[in-house]
C-alpha cells in the first residue's frame, strides 16, 4: 500500500514539504494523515484542539512540525514559513461553526478575514511557496433558489457571520492574486475550495449532527435536532481532501486552475438534516430522536453545490454515495467507543482502493 500511496497525485507530494493551517481540527487532521501517506513532509500552525478527544491527538503523530500558533499573530506565522520554507500551503483554519459565530462575531470575522491576511502576508514574503489552496464552504453563496446547485460564478453572500466571514475570505483571496501574485512566473498560484457538509470519524465539535448523534447515543438520552427540514450536501470528510489535493496537483503544473472550485455529493448525498439523523441514528436503536421546536438564528434552508467544473476539469468525483458514507462514520465510532481505537487509517485504504476502481486520474 505504501508503494501505491506515493504514487496517488502524480507523486507530486513525495518529498515535498507541506504547510497545513488547523490541522489539529477534525479535517485537518485527516488531511495531515493522508499527507503523511503520499510521503510529504508536514507542518501544522494551528490552536490546540478544541474537544476532548481530539482527533489530531488520537492520531498521535511525532513526525509533524506541530506549531500552535494563533494566525492572528502575524510575527509568528512568519517564522513558521520562514522555517519550514513551504512549497503547499492547505489553509483549513478557521472559526467553523454558524451558531459559535452568532455569539461570537468579532472572533469569528478576526479568525477568517485577518487571520487568512496575515497568512497571505506572510507568504507573499515566503519565495518558497508555489500554491496555496484555501478552505472555505458551501455557505459563502447568496441565499437564493439554486436547483441545480449553486455556481462558482454565482454572486457571494452570507446572512450569520461564519458564512459572511467565508465569503470575505474568498473576496481577499481574489484580491490578493489579483494585486500580488499576478506575476505568471514567480507568484504562487492560489485557490479557493467551496466543500459541502463533511461528516466521518473523529468530529466532536460542538452544534454538528453527527457528533451530537453520538453524544446522545453514548449517553442515553434523546437528541433534539433544529431544522430537520434544512438540506445539505453530505459527503464524507475524505470527499472535499481528494479534492483539494487533486486541485494542488493540477495549480503545480498550471496556473490556469486558480480560481474558486466546489466540492460536493452528487445529488443522493443532499438529503435533510432530519433524514440524516434518522439513517445514521438506525446504527443506535435506542436513540430517541425529536425536534428542537424553539426558536434558533437563521440558517439557510436548501445547500447545493454544482461539481461540474470539479469534475470536467480536475477530472474529480465523489467516491463514496451517502449509504457508504454513513456506514464509515458510524462504524468509526462504534469502534472507538468500543476499544479507544481509531480506524482513520483503514477508511483512507478503503477509500483510495475505491477510488482506483472508479478510475479516477488522482488514483491512477
Amino acid at each position: 500500500m505504501e508503494s501505491v500511496a506515493l504514487s496517488l497525485f502524480g507523486g507530486l507530494y513525495a518529498g515535498r514539504r507541506v504547510l497545513v493551517t488547523g490541522h489539529t481540527g477534525f479535517k485537518g487532521s485527516w488531511l495531515v494523515l493522508w499527507l503523511r501517506q503520499l510521503g510529504a513532509s508536514v507542518t501544522g500552525l494551528a490552536l490546540d484542539p478544541d474537544t476532548h478527544p481530539s482527533h489530531w491527538a488520537l492520531l498521535g503523530f511525532d513526525d509533524v512540525a506541530d506549531h500552535r500558533v494563533d494566525l492572528l499573530n502575524a510575527t509568528a506565522v512568519r517564522q513558521v514559513l520562514d522555517t519550514h520554507e513551504p512549497e503547499i500551503v492547505f489553509h483549513l483554519a478557521a472559526q467553523p461553526l454558524v451558531r459559535r459565530s452568532y455569539r461570537a462575531p468579532a472572533e469569528t470575522f478576526s479568525s477568517n478575514v485577518t487571520g487568512l491576511i496575515n497568512l497571505l502576508d506572510a507568504i507573499r514574503d515566503c519565495p518558497s511557496v508555489r500554491v496555496l489552496v484555501n478552505a472555505t464552504t458551501d455557505k459563502v453563496y447568496a441565499e437564493r433558489d439554486a436547483p441545480g446547485g449553486y455556481l462558482e460564478t454565482d454572486p457571494l453572500g452570507g446572512h450569520d457571520p461564519y458564512s459572511a466571514s467565508k465569503a470575505c475570505s474568498e473576496l481577499v483571496t481574489d484580491s490578493y492574486r489579483k494585486s500580488f501574485f499576478n506575476d505568471a512566473v514567480a507568484s504562487p498560484r492560489i485557490a479557493s475550495a467551496r466543500a459541502g457538509n463533511v461528516i466521518g470519524g473523529g468530529d466532536w465539535a460542538e452544534d454538528r449532527l453527527v457528533p451530537d448523534i453520538v453524544r446522545a447515543a453514548n449517553a442515553g438520552h434523546g437528541l433534539r435536532i433544529r431544522n430537520p427540514l434544512a438540506v445539505r450536501p453530505w459527503q464524507h470528510v475524505l470527499e472535499p481532501l481528494s479534492g483539494y489535493l487533486r486541485l494542488a496537483q493540477m495549480l503545480w503544473h498550471d496556473r490556469d486552475f486558480a480560481g474558486a472550485w466546489n466540492f460536493g455529493p452528487r445529488t443522493e448525498g443532499e438529503i435533510s438534516v432530519g433524514a440524516l439523523a434518522a439513517q445514521l441514528g438506525t446504527n443506535w436503536p435506542a436513540l430517541r430522536i425529536e425536534q428542537d421546536a424553539g426558536a434558533h438564528p437563521h440558517e439557510a434552508a436548501v445547500l447545493r453545490l454544482n461539481c461540474n467544473k470539479a469534475c470536467t476539469q480536475l477530472a474529480w468525483q465523489p467516491v463514496w454515495n451517502i449509504a457508504t458514507t454513513l456506514a464509515r462514520t458510524a462504524d468509526w465510532y462504534r469502534q472507538f467507543d468500543a476499544s479507544g481505537q481509531v480506524q482513520s487509517a483503514d477508511d483512507l485504504a478503503a477509500y483510495i482502493n475505491d477510488a482506483r476502481r472508479l478510475g479516477l486520474a488522482w488514483a491512477g
